[in-house]
């Protein structure tokens, strides 16, 4: 009687154990390993008995990890415009871990099959109505940024024309053509240090369509080093914003987006500013 009474307290006491705790998630994952024994069992007759296995024989090498294999990047379509990608329609081809995340996950592509094809297929005239590049957006953000310094002659007069901009442009490392300027209404020469280190804008057109406006300012350089000692200092002074040269123009420079360098000193002002 107590040989059953204890069996059937360890039966239940196993059955206990074994049940699945509900608050373990258990999931299923995808690992695949490729072995290759070390040492290869014996091989035997047909209708023969197999031969014992010893513990040499189970012992692997390690051939290949699947997880570890580089996977092929994705064919997708995507179903929007995405700067620096394309628009609307277009087939790209991208690595795994970016597609997901920045594409798939978000909705702005989908795979490319024969539905989806058919689906996000684009007219002439709706593509029309997107950028003229996947990366205008991009430029124009860059540019609209900036804050473009006209290095101008101290010693000879000047007026101000659209070959100097491109010369400063293409010195910030931006290239483009003359006809790619505008400048504005108003005649600026000089020397002048009245208008030393004070804003305008000139605007800038990209692929002939999309134009956006780009805060410059004047800065005169001398030959002479006394002369230079008596142009006004303006040292950093990409940190900080300044007064426009014309008045009207104030509507379209406060439009314009704070410049990284100036959002980054500002910025640190506010952090000293905090109590601790």
């Amino acid at each position: 009687m107590n040989c059953v009474m204890s069996g059937q307290f360890v039966r239940k006491s196993l059955c206990q154990l074994l049940q699945v705790n509900h608050g373990v998630s258990v999931q299923q994952t995808r690992n695949t390993f490729v072995l290759k024994r070390k040492t290869p069992p014996p091989l035997y007759r047909k209708g023969s008995k197999p031969p014992n296995m010893r513990a040499r024989h189970f012992i692997y090498d390690l051939v290949e990890d699947t997880d570890l294999r580089q996977r092929p990047p994705l064919n997708l379509i995507l179903t929007t415009y995405v700067e620096g990608l394309g628009h609307s329609g277009k087939r790209i081809t991208m690595p795994p871990a970016k597609a997901y995340t920045r594409l798939l996950l978000p909705g702005l592509a989908v795979y490319d099959t024969p539905e989806n094809s058919q689906k996000y297929a684009v007219k002439g005239e709706d593509q029309k109505s997107e950028h003229s590049s996947p990366f205008v957006a991009r430029t124009i953000s860059f540019i609209k940024h900036m804050v473009l310094s006209i290095k101008m002659s101290n010693d000879t007069p000047w007026t101000l024309e659209p070959w100097h901009v491109r010369s400063a442009f293409r010195f910030a490392g931006v290239h483009m053509n003359e006809d790619c300027i505008t400048m504005p209404n108003h005649v600026i020469s000089g020397p002048n240090h009245d208008i030393e280190n004070r804003e305008f804008y000139v605007v800038i057109t990209l692929n002939k369509q999309e134009k956006t406006p780009v805060r410059c300012r004047i800065h005169h350089r001398s030959n002479n080093v006394n002369d230079q000692k008596a142009i006004p200092s303006n040292y950093n002074f990409w940190k900080e914003m300044a007064e426009p040269i014309f008045p009207e123009d104030k509507a379209v420079l406060d439009g314009l987006p704070i410049p990284y360098l100036v959002q980054r000193e500002m910025a640190k002002v506010e952090a000293q500013d905090e109590p601790l």
